[in-house]
């Protein structure tokens, strides 16, 4: 990564006092919009008055820059974008009422019928879903390549190609992209490469200074961060996010609340403290899960036996708060879950709590049983999201279950 300040010596990398803690304290400030007030205003209105025709005119078409209805934006949105483009490093942002509407509206503004995508076969299931249903009905054609494999990238663009996605870490495997290959390829080829950083975040990643074009994030999960809010956001080119909203996010509608916007901008305050403690937590983890004879593998990107974990140390900064391990099969992993006290059965990721689901019969259950095995979600595959427990806590439920089993 560009930012030295991110990076050390050892497998359990600090973050260190890198720009980014203030930059995620300052980030969609705005003294004259929030009036001095040191937290960003509330602003709930569903429209806004002006002074003149000429100026609602040139704000309705988007002239000019200001508020006119809330499904395009709103004070409490536009604050949030600023944070968001800030922290990833994009010329622009653009908040929705979830990761899949931030997904949607841009795959649906970029993509046309005839179009041809590559993307990873580990993949979050609903992605895919939209990618095989909703977008094949649209026109669009899929493939599904090992994302671990930048040549298989590579092999799959056809002239009809419009869109590189990748996935990194990917849901649930935590495998990698190698994002600045991707991104040297889509350049090469003249082909729109986005990629989904919510597991990683902008304190441990940030694709656009890879060279990626797009970056999405579910802000549901850790930007968010406390598990009360559905959001989602894109940062990249200001006139490819313009058209998003114009020409989809305005006829979906699937604009984020002020309250939602607000609660977003309220995580991104502690992210990076979060982000480090998640890290912390998850690596401690992982290594002991390793040492357990009832596991049969351990996917991490800071474990040293991940296949990928040198692509890890020169791509992340941290190595995040995702872990998964596999049983052998899905009996004894649907035990596990089941015997657990402090790991919450559950999906989603990046609360402050510990949250643990078996893939295969859950977020992945709706695809189709070779397709998973391909991706390597066997059926002994559990997705652990770390929280900010005590780990040593963690640790303790997790040996009581194991042992039970």
């Amino acid at each position: 990564m560009a930012d030295p300040a991110h990076t050390s010596g050892s497998d359990d990398r600090e973050i260190g006092e890198a720009p980014i803690h203030t930059r995620a304290i300052r980030a969609g400030s705005d003294a004259d919009r929030d009036q001095s007030g040191l937290s960003p205003g509330l602003h709930r209105s569903s429209a806004y008055g002006f002074e003149s025709a000429d100026r609602a005119s040139a704000v309705h078409e988007g002239e000019q820059p200001g508020h006119f209805y809330g499904r395009m934006g709103s004070p409490t949105q536009q604050a949030l974008e600023e944070a968001v483009a800030e922290l990833e490093g994009g010329e622009a942002g653009l908040a929705f009422g979830s990761g899949m509407a931030a997904i949607s509206s841009l795959l649906l503004t970029v993509l046309e019928p005839g179009d041809h995508v590559v993307a990873p076969s580990a993949l979050y299931a609903t992605t895919s879903s939209l990618l095989d249903g909703l977008l094949e009905d649209h026109g669009v054609d899929v493939t599904y390549v090992d994302g671990t494999e930048p040549e298989d990238f590579a092999e799959a663009i056809r002239g009809d190609t419009g869109l590189l996605y990748a996935e990194s870490p990917a849901n649930p495997t935590l495998d990698l992209v190698d994002l600045e290959a991707v991104a040297d390829l889509g350049r090469a080829e003249g082909v729109l490469t986005v990629a989904d950083n919510t597991f990683a975040t902008p304190v441990n990643q940030r694709p656009l200074e890879e060279g990626i074009d797009v970056v999405v994030h579910s802000a549901t999960k850790y930007l968010g961060g406390h598990g009360d809010v559905v959001a989602g956001a894109l940062a990249g080119p200001e006139e490819l996010l313009g058209r998003v909203r114009w020409e989809t996010l305005k006829h979906l509608g699937g604009v984020v609340a002020p309250d939602s916007a607000w609660l977003v901008l309220r995580g991104i305050r502690t992210l990076p403290v979060r982000v480090e403690r998640h890290n912390r937590n998850a690596l401690e983890v992982a290594r002991w899960l390793e040492e357990q004879p009832e596991v049969v593998r351990v996917h991490h990107p800071g474990l040293t036996s991940h296949p990928q974990h040198d692509l890890a140390r020169r791509q992340m900064a941290g190595f995040g708060g995702m872990v998964a391990f596999e049983l052998e099969g899905m009996e004894p992993a649907r035990r596990l879950v089941d015997d657990l006290e402090l790991c919450t059965l559950a999906v989603s990721l990046g609360d402050v709590a510990t949250l643990i689901q078996h893939s295969a019969s859950m977020t992945h259950a709706s695809v189709p049983a070779e397709r998973r095995r391909a991706a390597g979600i066997r059926d002994g595959l559990l997705r652990m999201s770390v929280g900010l427990e005590r780990p040593g806590d963690l640790i303790a439920d997790l040996d009581r279950a194991l042992g039970d089993d």
